[in-house]
Parts: C-alpha cells; sequence; structure tokens
C-alpha cells in the first residue's frame, strides 16, 4: 500500500473521528427520540386496547345489571366508563329506559342530562329529556332542550311542550308542521293527529299517490 494511500485513510478516519466527537451527541439524541417515538406509539396503542377491553366489559356490566333491574349496581358501571364514549351513552341511554319503566323520572332525567354524544346521538337524547321533562311539568325547559329541531317526532315533543305550558294555538300549530312532514305510514301519525283535533286543529289530508 502506498504512503499517499495510508495518509488519506489516516485522514479519513481522523474526519469521521472528529464528525463524532462534533455530532454524536445529536446522532445518539436522534436515535433516541425514534426509539423513544416507536416505544411511546406502541404502549400507547396498548392502552387504548386495554381501555376498549374495559369499556366492553363495564358495558356489558351495566347491561346485566339492567337486565336483573340492579339499577343502583348499572349506575355505577355506567359511572366507570369514560364520559362522551359510545360505550357510555348507550349504556346510559338503556339505563335511562330502565329507570324510566321502574318510575324512577327523576333519575332518567339526570341519566339524560349526563350524556355527552355526538350531533347524531344528540338529538335523540335530547328529545327523550325534553319528553320526560313535559311530563314532569317542567314544559319550558323541555322547550330549549329541543331548541330549534325540526324532525317530525321534535315538533311533536315541542307541541307537547307548548301545550304543557298552555300556549295551546302554538302547540296546534306545532303539531300541523309535525304532521306535514310526518311520512303517511308512520305509527305515530294517528297519535299526533288526535292531538291535533283535540286542539280544534284539521289533520291535513295524506297526498294522493299518482298515477
Amino acid at each position: 500500500m502506498a504512503i499517499d494511500d495510508l495518509l488519506d485513510e489516516h485522514e479519513q478516519s481522523e474526519r469521521v473521528r472528529n464528525w463524532l466527537k462534533n455530532n454524536g451527541a445529536g446522532l445518539i439524541g436522534g436515535i433516541a427520540l425514534g426509539l423513544a417515538v416507536i416505544f411511546g406509539w406502541q404502549w400507547w396503542q396498548k392502552r387504548q386496547v386495554q381501555q376498549a377491553e374495559q369499556a366492553n366489559v363495564s358495558y356489558q356490566s351495566a347491561l346485566d345489571s339492567i337486565g336483573t333491574a340492579d339499577l343502583k349496581k348499572a349506575q355505577a358501571e355506567v359511572g366507570k366508563l369514560e364520559d362522551g364514549n359510545a360505550y357510555a351513552n348507550l349504556a346510559a341511554l338503556r339505563l335511562a329506559k330502565a329507570q324510566v319503566d321502574a318510575g324512577q323520572a327523576e333519575a332518567a332525567i339526570a341519566t339524560l342530562r349526563g350524556i355527552k354524544a355526538d350531533q347524531t346521538l344528540q338529538s335523540l337524547v335530547d328529545l327523550r329529556l325534553s319528553r320526560l321533562l313535559t311530563d314532569a311539568g317542567k314544559g319550558e325547559e323541555a322547550l330549549k332542550i329541543l331548541g330549534d329541531a325540526a324532525d317530525s317526532a321534535s315538533l311533536e315533543a315541542r307541541g307537547d311542550a307548548l301545550l304543557a305550558t298552555g300556549k295551546r294555538d302554538q302547540a296546534r300549530d306545532t303539531y300541523l308542521k309535525a304532521l306535514t312532514g310526518m311520512d303517511v305510514a308512520a305509527p305515530q301519525r294517528r297519535l299526533v293527529e288526535l292531538k291535533l283535533s283535540d286542539l280544534g286543529g284539521t289533520p291535513p289530508k295524506p297526498a294522493q299517490p299518482t298515477s
């Protein structure tokens, strides 16, 4: 091997050592950070799986308690579920229904108030809550809960709340609006027609199918 080659190799070795000396800490730090990200991601995934499994166990336990009418235990199991979690919302809805069936309307109202759901499910929660509030003589609060919901079921519930607060004319108009947007074959239609008729209104004639 030529002297020039040895000098080149020595020079290259010195350059490598100098580079490691100047950048070694950053290199090690980068490797450590990368490993931390990998292990952190794996830990997070494992944690998510564990939480989902625990939520499923608590959800099933709540359903079992509801099935045996042990509503206190069911309420405790629902309380273990994370707020806003799909399991928590579904279990709370089941619990509220069981509480109503057991004559515990105030408990059902409290259960429904505690639900934090997405917009689609929250509309169902608000509808059920408004009906319970109306039945409890809290029509004004029921109206606030319903807000500006304009589907037929919500309009019927608004009509009930208006009637409960003595606003008969507004209730009649609201029942009429509910019928206007309600399917002719809807099971609830006949009841809404009766509510409208009791207030002196005339149910709209169903549209005739075109030939």
